[in-house]
């Protein structure tokens, strides 16, 4: 259902607001780029420094932008499955086409509370939902087997992985069968990935180079192994630089020096050191990025 080169969008800020002329451009941009679906509000559009009401907004000028030519998958997870809730029936409400739903942060639910968390959601709102495993930034993974009982729950279409194991994605490729979508979280991982029976990814260096992100991925499935190698490794060290911190902070740079966006993420991210703010600029310079 959900394939392809998605972008983990930006939220692009000016004087501390956000910058609803820019955000409704950068999704023309994807459009106009061969992006096959976009995700406002993930980790790398800042969520859990947005207001109720800002999130809100965020997701409606995506979809009003979006205009129905890409897909929309609107990041409406949360640790409270009261606070999902809530988020994923506006993102329905206002037109979106699925919710991401990153597992419960800080509280650290067992296997049977995540389980029980995704199940609720789906079960209540009858739109699709992609899971989001991210044990880096949730504090804990949701095992293959957890994978597989979620796959037999209505609404839930696939997963985001981000957990950095091409054996773990394996597992839950055998477990899920390939129905279930397996999407990358990690832009490094994307074509081992898709070797493996990935749909696609979920990708932050696409906020910048959408274009190559989505043909690799069209070559890759169109059977041309080497044309989909040779943009991977161009790929690989742009990818390496947009996580030299904490994501979104580098990708957003990227895309203030490149006349994108305004810089600025909000507290407690801050700038860039100046030794990898280097090596960002150097990184750029060689993709002739700038």
């Amino acid at each position: 259902m959900f394939e392809g080169a998605m972008a983990a969008l930006v939220t692009p800020f000016k004087k501390e607001k956000v910058d609803e002329k820019k955000l409704a451009e950068i999704v023309e941009f994807h459009i106009k780029n061969g992006t096959s679906g976009i995700v406002p509000c993930g980790t790398t559009g800042e969520s859990a420094t947005l207001s109720y009401e800002e999130h809100d907004r965020v997701i409606e000028i995506v979809i009003e932008a979006a205009n129905k030519k890409i897909a929309v998958i609107a990041g409406t997870g949360s640790n409270s499955t009261a606070e999902a809730l809530m988020l994923t029936k506006h993102a329905k409400k206002a037109g979106a086409d699925a919710s991401l739903q990153v597992s419960p942060y800080y509280n650290r639910p067992t296997q049977e509370g995540l389980y029980q968390h995704f199940k609720t959601i789906a079960e209540e709102i009858d739109m699709p939902m992609i899971v989001y495993n991210i044990a880096s930034r949730t504090g804990v993974n949701i095992e293959p087997e957890t994978m597989q009982r979620l796959s037999k729950v209505r609404n839930i279409a696939g997963v985001k992985e981000s957990s950095g194991s091409l054996e773990q994605m394996s597992r839950i490729r055998y477990l899920c069968g390939d129905k279930f979508d397996l999407i990358s979280g990690d832009d490094a991982l994307t074509l081992p990935l898709l070797s493996i029976g990935g749909t696609g990814v979920i990708s932050v260096v696409n906020n910048i180079v959408p274009k190559d992100v989505a043909d690799m991925v069209s070559k890759f499935k169109k059977g041309d192994l080497e044309g989909a190698r040779k943009l991977h490794y161009k790929l690989l060290p742009l990818i390496k630089a947009v996580f030299l911190e904490t994501n979104p902070v580098p990708v957003k740079t990227a895309m203030a020096l490149m006349g994108m966006i305004e810089p600025g993420v909000r507290l407690p991210l801050w700038e860039m050191s100046e030794p990898n703010l280097e090596k960002l600029k150097k990184a750029l310079k060689d993709y002739n990025l700038l």
